[in-house]
C-alpha cells in the first residue's frame, strides 16, 4: 500500500508567527495530535501536542505571548507520497516520530500521515514495525513513571 492510500489530505499549515494558543485550540478542536508550520510556501517546522506541554506549559511560558516559531520542532523529517507504508514506518521509526507530513515529487505537501492512519489502513504484515513503535514508547513512558 502506498503512502497516498493511507494519508489524512488537505491537511492546513500555520504560518511560523500564528500564536500557539490558536494552534493548541485547532488541535483540541479537530482532535489533531500535530500540525505543519509552514512560511514562504515551505514547510519549516512541526508542532505535536507534546511540544505545547514541553516547551511552553512545563516551561512556564505564557501561551499568551508564544508563537508557533517558539515551540515548533524545527528540520522537517518527511515522506513521500508514492512511498509504501512499509517505508515511511521505517522513517518514523528511525526518526521516532509520530507523524510524517507527506509530499509529492515536486516538494509540495499533499498530507500528512499518522501512526493511527497506518493502524487503520495498513495489512496485517506491515503493523509489526508499528508494535515496534508502540513498545518503544510505552517502554519509555514507564521508565520516565
Amino acid at each position: 500500500m502506498l503512502v497516498k492510500e493511507a494519508m489524512t489530505g488537505k491537511v492546513r499549515w500555520y504560518s511560523p508567527d500564528t500564536p500557539i494558543r490558536e494552534v493548541a485550540r485547532v488541535m483540541r478542536d479537530e482532535g489533531i495530535g500535530c500540525v505543519p508550520i509552514g512560511e514562504n510556501d515551505r514547510l519549516v517546522g512541526m508542532i505535536t501536542d507534546r511540544d505545547i506541554t514541553c516547551r511552553a506549559v512545563a516551561a512556564g511560558e505564557s501561551l499568551d505571548k508564544l508563537t508557533c516559531r517558539a515551540v515548533m520542532s524545527p528540520g522537517i523529517f518527511f515522506c513521500f507520497e508514492d512511498q509504501t507504508l512499509e517505508q515511511a514506518l521505517g522513517q518514523m521509526q528511525e526518526r521516532q516520530v509520530h507523524h510524517l507530513p507527506v509530499l509529492n515529487r515536486q516538494k509540495r505537501m499533499t498530507g500528512l500521515i499518522s501512526l493511527g492512519d497506518v493502524a487503520l489502513k495498513a495489512e496485517n504484515a506491515i503493523l509489526a514495525p508499528l508494535a515496534k513503535i508502540a513498545a518503544r514508547d510505552a517502554e519509555r513512558h514507564l521508565r520516565a513513571a
